[in-house]
């Protein structure tokens, strides 16, 4: 199956998170504090992170930080794990890189599906790219292989979340997409009654978008709505 590598100072909860992992067929090394955790995935180069965030010396959103400023760990997916469940430090965490976030106490099948959502997008092409749909459409074009999208004025590089969630907008361009059906189909899982998660994320593609656009905007908030993609961009 899969490569995982679990970071977190609580020795029980690092241990309920391996042998679960583990039933599931994955390999699992572990870590109980940041800098040997980061260590840890610049020698693995895992498939998957899961890391704790309120950890003494160096908490989990540096070494979260760490992970996407080196180049050969910069496209592995981390999930955050922290009792902290306020919107602001979930928030913070997306901002440094995290792909999902989990709070504790949780429950084993909810780690499981996450886990396994963010698996099926570590691939170096996201499964709904592979599908034989529209991956052009105006001045927009985008490139799995490489998780890049491409404009009249450039390139820009994205994290697999933000390329599935490019691609769920493109498939249904000029429509609104619902922030529940983003985070279903992106995600794979059930979504909750916290939107911050698919908000930060198109915030980040939002910009990444907007520096190889000359300024234009793709991507229209529908308030109370979704989001709706142009094609060809909006002037501002």
């Amino acid at each position: 199956m899969a490569k995982i590598v679990a970071v977190d100072d609580d020795a029980a909860i690092l241990e309920l998170v391996k042998i679960n992992l583990e039933l599931q067929g994955h390999q699992v090394f572990t870590a109980s504090e940041g800098l040997t955790g980061f260590a840890l995935v610049q020698q693995e180069l895992p498939n998957l992170v899961v890391l704790d965030v309120m950890m003494p010396g160096v908490d989990g959103y540096t070494v979260c930080q760490r992970i996407r400023k080196n180049e050969s760990t910069a496209e592995i997916p981390v999930l955050l794990l922290t009792a902290l469940g306020v919107v602001d430090d979930k928030v913070k965490g997306f901002d440094v890189g995290a792909d999902d976030y989990l709070v504790k106490p949780f429950e084993i099948p909810e780690l499981l599906v996450r886990v396994r959502a963010l698996l099926r997008r570590s691939n170096s092409v996201p499964s709904s790219s592979a599908l034989p749909e529209l991956l052009s459409v105006g001045e927009t074009t985008l490139i799995p292989e490489n998780l890049e999208v491409r404009t009249p004025v450039g390139i820009a590089k994205l994290t697999p979340t933000e390329f599935e969630i490019l691609n769920c907008l493109v498939q249904n361009h000029g429509q609104t997409i619902a922030l529940g059906k983003l985070l279903q189909d992106v995600w794979g899982y059930q979504p909750d009654d916290d939107v911050e998660t698919i908000r930060v994320h198109v915030r980040h593609l939002r910009t990444k978008l907007e520096k190889v656009s000359g300024g234009k905007k793709y991507i229209e908030t529908i308030y109370g709505g979704g989001y709706r993609f142009h094609p060809n961009g909006m002037d501002k």
